[in-house]
């Protein structure tokens, strides 16, 4: 695959400036943009100028040393022609036009991997950094169906949930759909954190996915850095799923900004004990959409969509990760027939019924049922899985097929 590079040009090497002196601030990169109206006459103007504005005293500082803001530059500039990440600037038809629309949009956003994935139709899955095992399971289940459907799962590269809808939208044997996830990081592109997350990272990418940042390469992990990531999540999907969150959890953020941002919210109920779950069930008490099946998601999301008419163009790459596919015009046009999210209005799963009513399992039958997922297993993999003998294991499957709730097709049996 080759890597697309070019120099960064006056312009864009102001916006970077502007950004490297104000440390990533959100608050004081646009306060210079709209008094200045420009970039390079912001970061022309004097110290002095910046001070009257009421910015904080290290921008001020990193402003009177315009030979280290240079360094810096030039150091961002090397490594995308090394091909270490991207950048795209907003403004540009490469920059992801959804999160334009959002309160503050960062001015410029670094990618490791295929950018591509940014301008098609994404849904964000987040939940809790410790859940529970079944709650692991339902995250990596549903990633796996909507990225088969035709949708790109956005997340931000935590342990916990984030981390299993990531992998559950790379389970994808299909070719087409290898690849379909976007890694929001809550630190400096080229930071891995935790450190764990490196075969992660490495996956992502080498699939076909891509991992983004706001942030300024070297960033490190800090409280403040992970409610920004969350916006970029929900600025970035046409709706937000929580699979299981407590009532702290900061996915409770991304439901929230996605909430502000006009878009819908789904969540997952559990059991009213299980206190890794109050955060889903106050998202549901306050007006988000319970959900109990992927198909329910593709419904109501697929209502909202005209993305259809929208032409991608996601060109003028700076730079790439060695991954990056160079993307041409006519990529873009074979890409959007063959991946474009109109298609996703018909999933391509005709066994799926339509939504009924809130599903109630006997105890007995629980165990094996919390087995069985959407895309369906056979005998013998149920029976290592639950450690029930086949007599056993057959006469419960009898019973949940008799109940509506899983069917068995090809010898396998999957839920309904």
């Amino acid at each position: 695959m080759t890597a697309v590079t070019k120099p960064l040009s006056d312009n864009q090497r102001a916006i970077l400036g502007l950004w490297y002196e104000v440390n990533a601030s959100l608050s004081a990169y646009h306060k210079l943009i709209t008094t200045y109206g420009d970039a390079q006459l912001a970061w022309q103007a004097t110290v002095g100028a910046w001070k009257q504005l009421g910015l904080h005293h290290t921008h001020l500082k990193r402003h009177e040393q315009p030979e280290q803001t240079r360094a810096a530059i030039d150091k961002i500039q090397q490594a995308l022609l090394d091909g270490r990440y991207g950048l795209l600037f907003a403004g540009q038809p490469d920059y992801p036009a959804q999160l334009l629309h959002i309160y503050d949009p960062p001015p410029l956003l670094f990618f490791r991997g295929n950018s591509a994935r940014l301008h098609q139709a994404q849904i964000a899955i987040v939940g809790s950094r410790k859940p529970t095992a079944h709650a692991q399971k339902i995250t990596f289940d549903m990633a796996q169906y909507l990225a088969q459907a035709g949708y790109v799962i956005t997340s931000g590269l935590a342990i916990g949930v984030d981390k299993r809808a990531h992998l559950g939208a790379l389970a994808q044997t299909d070719l087409d759909y290898q690849g379909r996830t976007i890694g929001v990081m809550g630190t400096g592109i080229d930071v891995n954190y935790p450190n764990h997350r490196d075969q992660l990272f490495a996956q992502i990418i080498e699939q076909g996915g891509c991992i983004i940042s706001e942030l300024l390469p070297h960033t490190q992990p800090h409280k403040h850095t992970f409610p920004r990531r969350n916006r970029l999540v929900a600025g970035l999907s046409l709706a937000t799923i929580v699979t299981e969150a407590t009532i702290k959890s900061g996915s409770l953020i991304t439901a929230r900004l996605t909430s502000e941002q006009g878009k819908q919210v789904f969540a997952i109920p559990s059991h009213i004990d299980n206190s890794n779950a109050e955060g889903c069930h106050h998202l549901i008490r306050e007006g988000a959409t319970l959900i109990y099946h992927p198909q329910q998601v593709l419904e109501d999301v697929n209502g909202q969509l005209d993305y259809g008419k929208r032409s991608y163009r996601p060109t003028d790459i700076i730079s790439a990760d060695s991954h990056q596919v160079e993307v041409t015009q006519s990529s873009v046009a074979s890409n959007v027939k063959r991946n474009s999210v109109t298609m996703v209005s018909q999933p391509e799963s005709s066994h799926i019924k339509s939504p009924r009513s809130a599903i109630v399992v006997p105890d007995h039958l629980t165990q094996v049922y919390e087995q069985l997922d959407w895309h369906g297993q056979d005998l013998d993999a149920l029976v290592i899985a639950t450690q029930l003998a086949p007599s056993q294991l057959i006469g419960q499957l009898m019973e949940l097929e008799l109940m509506g709730v899983i069917s068995v097709q090809g010898g396998r049996y999957l839920r309904v």
